[in-house]
């Protein structure tokens, strides 16, 4: 009896979470794309497709199409990341430092051949309508992460609230996806750029089937942090790119200039040459494990040759550097680029006297000590003195001079901001990604950053408002923000993100001169 009793509660109670938030699948959630049919779910009013192949590739070769398949394939579950060291992934630190960058729940194996996939959330299929596509890449530098490294990378909330097609995914990392091995010649004379190239190639897979989603392949939209903005930087620079993506997103990732090939072709014939194969066409790779190529790739550091894993001006898949100058490739795209208050600090919480804090400043700057702390009391006149040590310029500086080549361009507009939303629980305040829970619509699912707190919840209604607004019309301006004008190099507008907002016209110039672009 007691059995039947407690039997009788599950159903109920998953009666209620279904009634709550239905999740269905089947028929009326398959979808036919050019390559086969797919199933996925139904989340609420959302279409969930996970672990979706957009191509193939062979060890270090360019990616190709997927093979096409007859019987229906399930895509209900992420598929699997890119193989990368175990120390990339943040998951299982536990620090005051560390407030979900990485998430615990992450089960998805690294599978090098299996890990080209990409992710879909729509509010429809086979509709007829036409919906604006964000396409999300993840961030990690060029070396690690993934399509579903932290929650709030989840599409689901950000595609119900915009109405539109949300796209996340995954791409060849590290030595894989960014070793150049050209200096090689024969087959390997493309073997450069290639988690660029795959990038691409799912943003040809876009092209060729969002419209079956309800999504609009004319109205994409990409966006990237950190890494990620990385990546966005170099793809506006990428002939093979173009006409795939029609306006652009650079979060705290403002990349002007990319390597060249006399830095990286050493790499590539060293990394043969420690292998035991030939600095040739001739050389095979494919013997070996990935555990053994990074082996390969540390000792090579050990005795200073090191590979700097990054895109490459190669001439060819990459001509130029992105931004020194714009490239005349996305010359009609508009961006929306920005960057956060504070980006990598450690704890902001101890409060400092002014005299405490220039001590700090002086212990860094130097001879230029004086400078910097006129500088920065003239940017931020009403800042604590803590505020001075912690304040970011590299990332910052990035943006500033990307926005500002954009505009030297006299092509589509750029929009800068600066993030300086700080929560009331976090002691890291506006640090590296705190954007990413308000602009993808997922305060919830990123309670340990946001603090989930009623003035959180208001503010992520405003932040992804604001993307959500770029993504259908390449202009940031909605309803509750100050008018916000274009950068140019005479007013130097910046939109301070905050729960006041507001326009600064080249409010921190002087400390911008001061400093020098991360990326």
């Amino acid at each position: 009896m007691i059995k039947r009793l407690s039997l009788l509660l599950v159903v109920a109670l998953a009666a209620l979470l279904s009634e709550a938030q239905p999740i269905t699948a089947g028929q009326h959630t398959r979808v036919e794309t050019v390559y086969g049919t797919i199933e996925g779910y139904k989340d609420g009013g959302v279409f969930t497709f996970k672990g979706i192949q957009y191509a193939k590739a062979e060890r270090f070769m360019p990616p190709q199409a997927p093979d096409k398949f007859s019987s229906i394939r399930q895509c209900k579950v992420f598929g699997p990341q890119a193989p990368q060291g175990e120390s990339l992934k943040w998951n299982d630190r536990n620090s005051q430092t560390d407030y979900g960058f990485g998430n615990q729940f992450v089960t998805e194996p690294m599978d090098e051949q299996k890990c080209l996939v990409l992710n879909v959330w729509t509010p429809g299929i086979n509709d007829g309508k036409r919906r604006p596509v964000f396409v999300w890449i993840h961030g990690g530098g060029y070396t690690g992460g993934s399509a579903h490294d932290l929650p709030c990378y989840e599409g689901r909330a950000l595609a119900e609230a915009g109405d539109i097609v949300v796209v996340s995914l995954n791409h060849r990392l590290n030595v894989l996806g960014y070793a150049d091995l050209t200096g090689l010649g024969g087959k390997y004379a493309q073997s450069v750029n290639l988690g660029q190239q795959d990038i691409v190639k799912a943003l040809e897979w876009v092209r060729d089937n969002i419209t079956r989603f309800g999504g609009n392949p004319d109205e994409v939209t990409i966006g990237g942090q950190s890494g990620g903005g990385g990546k966005v930087s170099t793809l506006m620079a990428m002939p093979s790119a173009k006409g795939l993506f029609k306006r652009a997103i650079v979060q705290s990732g403002s990349t002007l200039r990319q390597a060249s090939p006399e830095q990286t072709r050493p790499f590539g014939i060293a990394f043969a040459l420690e292998l035991g194969q030939p600095a040739t066409a001739d050389a095979d790779f494919s013997k070996f494990t990935y555990d053994e190529l990074n082996y390969a790739v540390t000792r090579l550091a050990q005795r200073g040759i090191r590979s700097g894993f990054s895109p490459v001006v190669d001439g060819d898949i990459l001509p130029q550097h992105p931004f020194e100058p714009a490239s005349p490739v996305s010359k009609d795209v508009p961006m929306l680029i920005g960057t956060d208050f504070n980006e990598f600090t450690f704890d902001i919480s101890r409060d400092m006297t002014w005299d405490e804090a220039e001590a700090v400043v002086r212990q860094r700057q130097g001879d230029k000590a004086d400078q910097y702390i006129a500088a920065f009391k003239k940017a931020y006149p009403n800042a604590e003195p803590k505020e001075m040590t912690y304040v970011d310029t590299g990332f910052r500086a990035g943006a500033v001079r990307q926005a500002a080549a954009k505009a030297a361009q006299g092509g589509a507009p750029a929009y800068l901001y600066l993030f300086t939303w700080k929560p009331e629980s976090n002691a890291l305040g506006a640090s590296h990604g705190m954007e990413l829970p308000f602009m993808l619509h997922n305060v919830s699912l990123q309670r340990e950053m946001t603090g989930a707190s009623e003035k959180a919840y208001k503010f992520e209604k405003l932040i992804s408002s604001i993307w959500i607004a770029f993504i259908k019309t390449g202009n940031p301006n909605v309803k509750g923000l100050p008018k916000w004008e274009p950068y140019n190099e005479q007013t130097g507008v910046t939109m301070v993100l905050d729960n006041k907002c507001e326009p600064r016209q080249h409010h921190d110039r002087e400390l911008m001169q001061m400093s020098r672009s991360i990326w």
